[in-house]
């Protein structure tokens, strides 16, 4: 028993560091002005992204340079012509979408980076498109949609219910375009660079289950990292909601990331939105 709580320690510190953040935001919060817990998980995760890159820059091929940057650029670029995204301001402070447009390209570039270094370390994601897979790529991309669409239409009906307000048809291409800010900015921080990160601090401990455990606290961190206010109004709600979106949405991202690529999670996670945005919610 002890020998196996001992094997666990790290994750259960992990575990206990990440409860903590979300405790100890939600306490301030309600009588001071703190970031927002996805500005908070961003900046932790861009760090040790950052660290882990300069630390194996070395394993990085220009394939892996390439992407990042590309990513950076898509990210950046759309965010500034975006009409139906509005994020919210980073730390209250950054609030245009020029000024956006340059720190979420940032970011996205820097944790692309360290994604991709720890990918070729034997990683948990793989982005087969830094090696020119197109194949891999294009297949991860195809069954990323066809298993989000059934799940976006659902998403676009709980919202119709939920928020009260009818369907309200917004520009298809803006609804397209828009939405991969959403779906490439928090795949490539949470379910590529987290996860990357989360599953170095494991394995060493538990070898054989790193890549799931790391997966599962990453995927936790994504899905409650929305639901600020609600943790403030109602924690208990905010708990329940955060359950049923993490096993209706979280465990395909998290399925379709593993075993078919950071694209495929892109994919899923944008059709999410498209549908989303071009019904007006």
């Amino acid at each position: 028993m002890k020998r196996r709580l001992s094997q666990y320690q790290t994750f259960i510190l992990l575990l206990v560091a990440i409860i903590a953040v979300f405790v100890i935001r939600t306490l301030l919060a309600a009588d001071a002005d703190v970031p927002r817990l996805n500005d908070l998980f961003s900046i932790l995760t861009v760090a040790g992204a950052l660290v882990v890159c300069l630390r194996g820059f070395r394993r990085l091929r220009r394939g892996d340079w390439a992407a990042a940057v590309l990513l950076g650029a898509v990210v950046g670029a759309g965010m500034g012509f975006a009409t139906l995204f509005t994020p919210y301001p980073f730390l209250g402070v950054v609030r245009s979408n020029q000024e956006q447009a340059l720190l979420r390209g940032l970011f996205t570039a820097l944790a692309a980076l360290g994604g991709l270094t720890i990918m070729r370390q034997g990683g948990p994601v793989q982005l087969h498109a830094a090696d020119a897979n197109w194949r891999k790529t294009l297949r991860g991309v195809l069954i990323g949609l066809a298993v989000g669409l059934p799940l976006a239409l659902v998403n676009v009906f709980a919202l119709r219910l939920t928020q009260g307000h009818p369907i309200t048809w917004q520009s298809p291409l803006a609804a397209g375009l828009d939405a991969l800010q959403p779906a490439v900015v928090e795949e490539v921080i949470y379910r590529f660079a987290l996860w990357g990160l989360l599953w170095l601090a494991l394995q060493k401990s538990v070898p054989e289950k790193a890549v799931w455990l790391a997966g599962l606290l990453s995927m936790l961190v994504h899905n409650y990292a929305h639901f600020d206010d609600l943790f403030l109004q109602s924690p208990l709600t905010a708990l329940g909601m955060g359950a049923v979106l993490a096993l209706l949405w979280g465990v395909p991202e998290l399925i379709l990331a593993r075993r078919r690529g950071l694209e495929s999670a892109v994919a899923f996670h944008w059709i999410q939105d498209a549908a989303r945005f071009v019904t007006g919610f």
